[in-house]
């Protein structure tokens, strides 16, 4: 894609955009936090569960609930029909995803945060669970205004209504850590700021020590009813760092300035630029991008060179962070990306960021130009860098795998990723993992493959038929192997 016109400051609002459309598109969208639009309720209504004993008493009480129902499935079993079993343990895991929903949306905070993570692990639960898990992202009520005023004061020593020109009272979007409001500052730049939930922290801290009992009912979930072997303990240190990371705003602040810095050189990407005067480790101010959420591009009556544009742009800035940058935004919720005018693609909500240290990452660059080159020997040395198996371990049941993801890239000609089967694809990968006892989940895989996900998701909802391999290819190539 040409990279070529004039760059967009990132401080600047955008302007409405104007797409190649057949059909209008609803409201522009400004930047914000897995936004989810909603109005603020009356005051005081909506609060964090906080408490170490009302948290843990209600955490207890979840996984109690979930173990017991697959226990009274276990004791039926005798008693029924091959297919009766199937059917009732299916019903069962949905009903425990709408527990774990339910829970999430009620406690806040770490949590939510769990809930949205299981819903890309479909070593643990099935499909159908899964899909029931993903709906947590859009059920956030704000908080009420004097809450978040408070917090403001607090923060940075002034209420909204003095440190603004304009501070909107209700938000226009709301996270599972905190909600966002449009402001304007003295100066007449247009910002939002994303206010972090007062007293959030402290019960990530509390979530933190109890959700491992949850995550301890569902590896043996996933040993007894699935058949598989878990080791929560990688997916557990995962949630951990990425969830203290996003409670640290000040460390998103320099995330948006890097990735404003690593993007610098390509002017259809557009980060928002963050005001350190207006900002704190609970309070980030940044500047306002006006554009349309993915969502809206996937829509009817978009054209369909702009989806193309979108489709290869996504997949091009996404492989760059892994393979040149060793920085990946592990967020793929549709929300945390806009397309303006031009057009240019805007990436938010920088507050989970994966780091690969460079040995990863040039791993990574190995495994996918040996996966290219059809190389099993590179596959094996790559997987054994990475950790996804251990020295004597048999390669060749993970390269087959391999094979199977990679398939829209490996052949050099265009491919419809419409006419990729992923639940096909993403069954045969699990038998033959389950077959062959693969389990190693390296904790740098966890939010690498919900980015996976999302892009797949992405490219095949965009319908954007090209010639996949050699755009991978050119992602591997302008790559380093080490540094």
């Amino acid at each position: 894609m040409s990279t070529s016109g004039k760059r967009t400051p990132a401080s600047a609002t955008q302007g409405r955009a104007k797409l190649p459309l057949r059909a209008s598109l609803p409201p522009k969208s400004a930047a914000s936090p897995r936004a989810t639009k909603s109005r603020s309720r009356p005051r005081g209504e909506s609060s964090l569960t906080t408490g170490r004993a009302r948290r843990v008493l209600k955490v207890g009480t979840l996984t109690t609930s979930l173990g017991g129902s697959y226990i009274w499935q276990a004791l039926k079993r005798p008693f029924q029909s091959q297919e009766r079993t199937d059917r009732d343990l299916l019903d069962a895991h949905v009903r425990n995803a709408i527990r774990i929903v339910e829970r999430s949306t009620e406690l806040k905070g770490a949590f939510m945060k769990l809930t949205q993570m299981l819903s890309m692990r479909s070593d643990l639960l099935p499909p159908e669970a899964l899909e029931v898990l993903s709906t947590v992202q859009s059920s956030v009520p704000p908080m009420s205004y004097d809450v978040i005023r408070t917090q403001v004061t607090n923060e940075l020593g002034a209420p909204p209504e003095q440190l603004f020109e304009r501070f909107e009272p209700d938000a226009f979007a709301a996270a599972s850590l905190g909600q966002v409001h449009r402001a304007v500052l003295p100066g007449g730049d247009d910002v939002v700021v994303k206010i972090q939930y007062p007293g959030v922290e402290d019960t990530v801290v509390q979530d933190l020590k109890n959700v491992k009992a949850l995550l301890q009912t569902l590896s043996r979930i996933g040993r007894d009813v699935m058949r598989q072997k878990i080791d929560a303990s990688e997916l557990y240190a995962e949630l951990e760092e990425r969830l203290r990371e996003e409670l640290d705003y000040v460390k998103e602040a320099a995330n948006l300035r890097e990735f404003g810095r690593r993007f610098a050189d390509d002017p259809e990407v557009v980060i928002p630029e963050p005001f350190p005067a207006f900002s704190s480790r609970r309070v980030l101010t940044m500047s306002a991008l006006e554009g349309y959420p993915l969502q809206d591009i996937l829509g009817p009556g978009v054209d369909q060179d702009l989806k193309d544009w979108v489709a290869i742009k996504y997949f091009r800035v996404l492989w760059r962070q892994v393979f040149e940058f060793g920085i990946l935004h592990t967020d793929p919720h549709p929300g945390n990306y806009l397309v303006t005018h031009h057009p240019h693609l805007c990436m938010l909500d920088l507050g989970s960021v994966r780091i690969f240290p460079e040995p990863i990452r040039a791993a990574y660059v190995d495994l996918s130009r040996a996966i290219l080159d059809d190389d099993d020997d590179g596959m094996a040395d790559a997987f054994l860098r990475l950790g996804f198996l251990d020295r004597g371990d048999d390669p060749a049941p993970l390269i087959r795998i391999m094979r199977l993801v990679f398939e829209p890239v490996l052949h050099d000609e265009p491919f419809d990723p419409r006419e990729y089967r992923s639940m096909d694809r993403a069954m045969e990968a699990a038998s033959i993992g389950f077959e062959h006892r693969i389990f190693k989940t390296p904790g740098h895989r966890v939010f690498l493959v919900r980015a996976l996900i999302g892009l797949e998701s992405y490219v095949q909802q965009f319908g954007t038929v090209t010639n996949w391999h050699r755009l991978f290819r050119d992602c591997v190539e302008r790559a380093p192997r080490r540094r």
